[in-house]
């Protein structure tokens, strides 16, 4: 059977690492800034703190089926937040139900990342067929991770602008 070597072990461990601290960083953000705060645009003409912060729930939703975690709690998210703009005049959640939305998607990836071993970070992910993946292995689990991690890192440098 084949093992994880130490540095791969620590590479896994550093990864998640990252992601906890964004999503921390995130859940102490929001908690920091008022529904009004959210409300605004980052800068005039652009998408405002709750675009900002729906889009973030429903990426994070979509990777449940991507890593096999399950299916998406929230997939009405989806049109509202990734398919059309801040300025579609579709309806959004509130503030207060997408908070709730951001806590139960946290909570069930974060149970699913938790209980995946070593191994399984470097399966291929479901967006990527196998064939594809046999001849670009890095398309694994854990890419989506990374990838997932930078995203929320640049949306949070955004959302910094509320304040």
């Amino acid at each position: 059977m084949e093992t994880i070597a130490t540095q791969e072990k620590l590479f896994i461990k550093m990864v998640l690492a990252a992601w906890n601290t964004q999503n921390s960083s995130l859940t102490k953000w929001l908690e920091s800034l008022s529904a009004e705060q959210l409300s605004k645009e980052i800068a005039p003409g652009k998408n405002t703190g709750i675009y900002l912060l729906g889009h973030l729930i429903a990426v994070s939703d979509s990777m449940l089926p991507i890593l096999d975690f399950g299916e998406k709690l929230y997939p009405q998210l989806e049109n509202v937040f990734i398919k059309n703009p801040d300025k579609s005049g579709l309806e959004k959640p509130t503030v207060a139900e997408l908070k709730k939305y951001l806590e139960a998607v946290n909570e069930k990836l974060g149970s699913h990342i938790q209980s995946t071993t070593d191994m399984e970070w470097f399966e291929r992910h479901m967006a990527v067929s196998e064939g594809d993946f046999a001849k670009e292995p890095h398309r694994n689990k854990l890419n989506i991770i990374i990838n997932r991690t930078s995203h929320l890192a640049y949306h949070l440098g955004q959302m910094a602008l509320l304040k």
